[in-house]
């Protein structure tokens, strides 16, 4: 089990692909915990968001987690 959270907004039941973006964003450790003030911040909804996130984070060099939680995956890191 993982604890994902209280600003989890768990998918409808039919909708595979935002389940797989779930996945996708739980096992890269991405959770859905806030101070309550703005939510957990940007995390995909679809499976379309999480494919983009990847292939950004391949090209750029960059971890998974850092892309996934991007609201535009392909700006430059400012670290």
């Amino acid at each position: 089990m993982i604890d994902a959270g209280f600003d989890l907004a768990v998918p409808r039941r039919g909708d595979k692909g935002a389940w797989r973006a779930l996945e996708a964003t739980l096992r890269a450790g991405l959770t859905f915990h806030s101070c309550g003030c703005d939510g957990p911040g940007y995390r995909p909804r679809t499976a379309a968001e999480v494919r983009e996130r990847r292939r950004a984070a391949k090209r750029l060099g960059l971890p998974e987690r850092a892309t996934l939680k991007r609201y535009d995956p392909w700006e430059e890191p400012t670290w």
